[in-house]
């Protein structure tokens, strides 16, 4: 096996190399450190396929290891015989995305594979949209979500519209990791893949065609038609590809007082305003809600950069000030107002379904439970929900999927795509937020009454950071040491349930009986705890962190707030680290 100096030599010796991108690699040949970075692995795909560092090296997102990728793919669908069906490709603001794109798109012409790339960028539930609406075999999306400038990332959607599961993403990286020539990665002119057909813009039309379907997902256009003009937005796609598509639909269903971030609105893969890019951090809100209180607006939104994701603040009318929702308060509240309105109106179907993962809320429960709902857990990772929904569909639509989150921020209602869909949210939270208006009430108004039904349940979560090849070892370690200690109690609660979900089970400590988690091999522990309380943890699969889950119900807002700190304190002490 080569080491990582070994592998930069042959980079520096491969005449694939470009020379402007070895004098890239020239440059760092004292820095032995940047080196081993570079060059110590090769980026994996993970919950999100690649993603890394823009730069040169085998642990860099870069046109040989995107072209890489690419050539597998297109050998594995060679393989499919899915050649004439095609691939759409997407890509986002970020540095290097329309380069990217481009490459990718050209590597599967060379082979033979028709593309449909967009004209400019999109966001990436468009993308899966797009793949199902074309009958695509496959598609890409360049971007790298919500990860600081530096980084970029490829995706890789099958022909449902989801990211790629098993077994297939294990036989595409088989293909991927058969390349060990770089001159083998097959490329072409672009104005030849014109003329013979194989490299296709797409644009305008697939738009309208997901603004329709968006369209249809609305549950009370009567609430938006009374109280458009009241109702103020402040809204921010954090500069990137979201900011058309929301204004968009949001002026179709006739809301009058949309006030968009200026400073934010333009694509910028330099995200100048903002130290993060993510709609998780409360600091990336910073501009708009300044706007929020000059134009006294009722929610504030943010999509992150390829728009999958939303952020929101909402305002409390008792003191003015505007409170934030996490992942999980923004499903829950969008849960209860779907499943509300259909009942409401008639369209709750009998055999309807709610999906969460693993690690949000059990509050969802609850609201699935009083509705007659059945609820679905699943892993981390919208195409683990997106692979449910395939099964639904399979076993001749045996539940009717209406909604499904998770709590990092990401939702889809229905099944137009499958993959978090950061408009439709937008849309949705826009007509909630009418509907609440009607009764004289805020969203968060709407969040309490939802604890007050239902239980004040609160989550928490916090990650380590371990950059480099020490830090995965120590990930690696502290993994291992967890799954080789089953605790009794964690914060003076019995430990009910332990799921291991790489071996694939769940421990009864109480019966000593284990059964199958009946999901995909997964590096997650889980602890089931009295009192309705739970952690979790995992490495995460598009950074170097590893990350902590935990949720309690309490009696009152401050009651759940001590508890979920006295259990994050708790699991802290047991996993031995310190944030």
């Amino acid at each position: 096996m080569e080491t990582y100096k070994e592998k930069y030599q042959n980079w520096l010796n491969d005449s694939a190399i470009l020379e402007a991108d070895k004098q890239e690699l020239k440059q760092i040949e004292n820095d032995e450190k940047e080196i081993e970075d570079r060059f110590y692995k090769d980026l994996e795909f993970g919950t999100a396929g690649l993603r890394g560092v823009i730069g040169i090296g085998t642990n860099r997102m870069n046109r040989y290891t995107v072209t890489k990728a690419t050539q597998g793919l297109a050998n594995y669908i060679l393989q499919k015989h899915g050649e004439k069906r095609g691939v759409a490709i997407a890509y986002d603001s970020r540095r290097m995305s329309e380069e990217f794109s481009n490459e990718a798109a050209l590597c599967l012409n060379a082979n033979g594979i028709k593309t449909y790339r967009f004209d400019s960028l999109r966001p990436t539930p468009e993308l899966s949209f797009a793949v199902r609406e074309l009958g695509c075999i496959a598609g890409i999306v360049i971007t790298a979500s919500h990860n600081p400038p530096e980084y970029n990332g490829y995706k890789v959607y099958w022909e449902d519209g989801a990211q790629i599961v098993e077994p297939t993403d294990k036989e595409i990286i088989n293909k991927v990791n058969e390349i060990t020539n770089l001159s083998t990665i097959k490329t072409m002119e672009k104005e030849e893949a014109i003329k013979k057909g194989l490299y296709n813009t797409i644009g305008k039309e697939i738009d309208d065609r997901y603004i329709e379907e968006l369209k249809k997902l609305v549950v009370n256009q009567k609430a938006i038609n009374e109280t458009q003009s009241d109702i103020k937005i402040v809204y921010t796609p954090l500069h990137g590809t979201g900011s058309v598509l929301v204004q968009r639909i949001l002026k179709e269903l006739g809301f009058e007082n949309v006030y968009v971030v200026k400073e934010q609105e333009k694509p910028d893969g330099e995200f100048p305003t903002v130290d993060y890019p993510n709609p998780e951090d409360p600091k990336a809100f910073k501009l708009a809600l300044e706007l929020a209180k000059q134009k006294d607006a009722d929610i504030i939104l943010a999509n992150d950069p390829d728009a999958d994701r939303l952020g929101v603040f909402a305002k409390n009318k008792e003191t003015g000030e505007y409170i934030r929702f996490n992942g999980n308060m923004t499903g829950n509240l969008i849960a209860e107002y779907i499943l509300s309105q259909k009942k409401a109106n008639g369209t709750l179907p009998q055999n309807g379904a709610v999906i969460r993962t693993i690690v949000s809320s059990h509050l969802t429960d609850a609201i699935a439970k009083y509705y007659n709902v059945k609820l679905f857990s699943t892993l981390t990772g919208f195409k683990n929900v997106a692979k449910i929904i395939r099964g639904f569909e399979e076993n001749n639509n045996e539940y009717t999927c209406l909604y499904s989150y998770e709590e990092s921020y990401g939702c889809i209602i229905g099944t137009h795509a499958r993959d978090k869909d950061g408009i439709v949210a937008v849309m949705t939270l826009c007509e909630a937020a009418c509907y609440y208006k009607q009764k004289n009430m805020t969203l968060w108004d709407a969040m309490l009454e939802i604890y007050e039904k239902y239980g004040y349940y609160k989550e928490e979560q916090f990650s380590i950071t371990l950059k480099g090849s020490e830090g995965a070892e120590k990930i690696k370690k502290i993994m291992e040491n967890l799954r080789n200690k089953t605790p009794k109690k964690i914060n003076g609660k019995k430990v009910l349930y332990f799921g291991d979900y790489e071996a694939q089970t769940i421990y009864n400590t109480e019966t000593k009986e284990t059964k199958s988690t009946n999901l995909p091999k997964s590096n997650v522990l889980y602890y089931e705890l009295e009192n309705n309380n739970w952690c979790c943890v995992r490495p995460s699969g598009t950074e170097p962190k590893i990350k902590f889950y935990m949720g309690v119900i309490g009696n009152s807002l401050e009651d759940a707030d001590k508890k979920v700190e006295e259990l994050k304190n708790a699991v802290k002490e047991y996993s031995g680290i310190e944030e």
